[in-house]
């Protein structure tokens, strides 16, 4: 995960705003520790911090089309990016960087392009043609973004709200699945699934489906060009990936650059359930296991800065963000920057213990698009901002955009306990 942030229109193009810029990038170093770059047009900044995953070498953003009147800054990983390129074959490409593919994707479609990206992603688009720009955030929102108006009529765009909280009159949380366009000037919803009205589905569940829609998910997040592994709690749904990506690794090019063996890792208190389901899981699975443990005290400790990165008071949130945090920085410190975690599967499939209460299918349902539109503000936010505060990048395939369309369309009778 990148860090990004733009300001636009500030009616300011002097050095001291430059060195503002910079200051305020800097507050989202953590989250992109490879680069940093900065472009400026007139009075429009586009500014980025790097955490290198695909093309370190040549990636480096802000990123353009091929005559450089098209730039983008990028938080995200587009996993369809080889597809897309294919697709547009008169354009050159400046890098192997998957982000690439946006500025080229707005020249040949205007707007309406957002919907073929594959991935998770937040973006600032500037056209200095016109000095018009479109900003953009995921469907479900596990990339974190925010929006914020200052007093001299500027709108600026952060990862974080540190890097624009200082300098806005107002500011707010970015919409998940919505696009900014400052022709229109005002958002609009680009994410338009058929599960987003809630009308209760029927088609019938198919184990076969369900599971290549999952494994389809889990092997496009094996994209990358550094050391990673899987977050494996011992629970259903990390074990399912864990073993999906143990499976599907050979084949893959990680492989050829890392080696075959997949690393997993778990944390806990000494003695607790997690470390010892993971550890079963694992030695099934024959994974290069790591496992943390920390002390109460060692998560008390940790409260101030878990609140700094993930930026919430919401108590469930900083009780579960405090020791993937702690372990986030072991993990960074063996040198790996990607990890596959099991975010969102609860969401889906009504796994919550209350979820057993649901009178009817047609309320487990609408149960089920409530907790995935607020997703953005709860498991989303933790795995994002809590990983990223030591600059590592977490995949979270339970949240694909294909997967979560065919298990949201099977009858949810058949996720009920019966």
């Amino acid at each position: 995960m990148c860090g990004i942030l733009a300001v636009l229109g500030c009616s300011d193009d002097t050095q001291a705003k430059r060195f503002r810029v910079l200051e305020l990038s800097r507050r989202l170093k953590h989250r992109g520790p490879d680069w940093s770059g900065l472009y400026q047009h007139g009075d429009c900044y586009l500014a980025h911090q790097r955490l290198a995953i695909i093309d370190p070498a040549s990636g480096d953003q802000p990123l353009f089309n091929e005559d450089k009147s098209v730039v983008v800054t990028v938080n995200g990983e587009i996993y369809n990016h080889e597809e897309l390129r294919s697709r547009l074959p008169n354009h050159k490409f400046r890098t192997g960087s998957d982000c690439d593919v946006i500025a080229h994707l707005y020249e040949e479609f205007g707007e309406d392009f957002v919907d073929m990206l594959d991935g998770i992603f937040a973006f600032v688009l500037l056209d200095t043609r016109d000095n018009s720009f479109i900003a953009a955030r995921d469907a479900i929102g596990v990339t974190p973004l925010y929006i914020g108006w200052g007093l001299d009529g500027s709108i600026w765009i952060s990862s974080e709200m540190k890097g624009l909280n200082d300098d806005c009159e107002h500011f707010e949380v970015f919409p998940p699945g919505h696009l900014y366009s400052s022709k229109q000037g005002g958002f609009r919803r680009w994410y338009n699934p058929p599960w987003f009205s809630e009308a209760v589905p029927s088609t019938p569940y198919d184990p076969l489906v369900l599971r290549k829609a999952f494994e389809d998910a889990v092997i496009k997040r094996l994209m990358t060009d550094v050391p990673f592994g899987v977050l494996l709690s011992g629970g259903l749904d990390s074990s399912l990936v864990a073993s999906i990506t143990a499976r599907h690794l050979a084949g893959t090019k990680a492989a050829k650059q890392w080696g075959t063996q997949l690393h997993s890792f778990c944390v806990g208190l000494e003695g607790s359930p997690d470390l010892k389901a993971g550890r079963e899981v694992a030695d099934y699975l024959g994974t290069v296991h790591h496992e943390f443990h920390f002390t109460v005290q060692d998560g008390i400790d940790a409260i101030e800065d878990v609140i700094f990165h993930i930026e919430t008071y919401d108590v469930t949130t900083i009780r579960a963000a405090t020791p993937m945090f702690l372990m986030s920085r072991k993990i960074k410190s063996l040198g790996v920057k990607m990890v596959i975690s099991g975010e969102g599967s609860d969401e889906i499939f009504g796994g919550y213990l209350y979820f057993h209460k649901a009178p009817n299918k047609e309320e487990f349902h609408q149960e089920t698009c409530r907790k995935i539109k607020a997703l953005h503000q709860y498991d989303c936010l933790r795995a994002n901002k809590a990983t990223s505060a030591w600059g590592l990048e977490a995949r979270v395939p339970f949240l694909d955009k294909a997967f979560i369309n065919t298990a949201m369309a099977i009858d949810p009778e058949a996720k009920m306990v019966t």
